[in-house]
Formats: structure tokens, sequence, C-alpha cells
């Protein structure tokens, strides 16, 4: 089974690029199948991670930025694929 983890923060004002920058530098102690950086309006990105996993499975993620790069805390969400069409 493909498990997508989404992972998504708001910068603060002025630090959209420092929240991008910070998000990709971000590595994790295991590769993921995928990974893809995506940015929208209001100074978000987001970060989703495909794993080859169960749904419940313990995967690893990104941690929450610092403080002062964020408007509130990350939201989290974990899907399972149904394949592509």
């Amino acid at each position: 089974m493909t498990v997508a983890l989404m992972w998504e923060a708001r910068a603060a004002d002025g630090r959209g690029a420092d929240l991008l920058a910070w998000a990709r530098a971000q590595e994790l102690p295991a590769r993921p199948l995928r990974r893809e950086t995506f940015r929208a309006p209001q100074d978000r990105v987001l970060v989703v991670t495909w794993w080859e996993a169960r749904y419940d499975a313990v995967l690893p993620e990104l941690p929450e930025p610092p403080g002062e790069l964020v408007t509130r805390t990350v939201h989290r969400w974990r899907f399972e694929s149904l394949g592509a069409d």
C-alpha cells in the first residue's frame, strides 16, 4: 500500500521564502518513494511524501518549524493512495 503524508505550514509575515527554504532543507531519516514541495498564496508551504507502508505505520515526518517562521502549528494529514487515473 502507498501512504501519502502531507505537511502544511503558513509562514509569518514576510517569512515565506525562509519557511520554504527551511522545509526544503529538512532531511528525513529514511528516503520516501517520492517527495514534493508546493507553495500557495498567504505564504503557505506544503510537503507531500509517499511511502510504501501500512496506513498505520510509523513514518518519518517533517518537524515543526521554528516558531518565528510560522503563524500557527503545522497541519498534518495521512492518506492511502487509491492509484492514479
